[in-house]
């Protein structure tokens, strides 16, 4: 079973998944993507952290996730990978010009549909669960520069990806969570 788990900040996404892999039962293997890059990132990490079943197995990676996951599963019935949104986050950084204003982006683009190829070849391959979250973030206004809006639109097509695959597929509003899929 596959579920992709969406909505905007602070909607309840990693909350709805948690709750979600904790009432399976199973053993969990929590798949972490943020990188503390300031003092405030570690922060929300550490509370991410601190909320999370003292029994799940946590792996920390920012990049690669499929070939990690599928490396390192182990005895993990679910999986749950929070989240997308850092992952092509991440991903993105890489192919940033030296001020950071600029993408290359047709390389960030291959290298984004690599991580996905990569991930959603995990999904059809490993005989597990997943809840994978993800933000929306095409709801609001065009932002107003390039890397906003490769960001965008690369978060928006790894998202459309995740969400053909998926057997299941929530929309998180206010902690409320819409079934849209099946």
């Amino acid at each position: 079973m596959i579920t992709l788990v969406t909505g905007g900040a602070r909607s309840g996404k990693s909350r709805f998944a948690q709750e979600t892999a904790a009432a399976s039962g199973k053993r969990v293997l929590f798949v972490a993507t943020a990188e503390a890059g300031d003092e405030e990132m570690r922060r929300r990490i550490d509370a991410h952290r601190a909320r999370r079943p003292a029994g799940w197995r946590t792996l920390e990676a920012p990049a690669r996730v499929g070939s990690t996951v599928r490396r390192e599963i182990g005895d993990a019935q679910t999986v749950v990978i929070d989240c997308v949104t850092l992952l092509v986050s991440n991903v993105l950084g890489a192919w940033l010009s030296a001020d950071g204003l600029h993408v290359d982006l047709p390389h960030a683009e291959q290298a984004v549909t690599r991580e996905m190829d990569e991930l959603l070849d995990c999904l059809k391959a490993t005989p597990a669960d997943f809840l994978i979250v993800t933000n929306e973030v095409g709801l609001g206004i065009v932002p107003d520069n390039e890397l906003g809006r490769a960001y965008r639109d690369l978060l928006g097509a790894a998202n459309q990806r995740l969400a053909a695959a998926a057997d299941e597929v929530y929309f998180l509003v206010s902690g409320l969570p819409l079934r849209l899929k099946p």
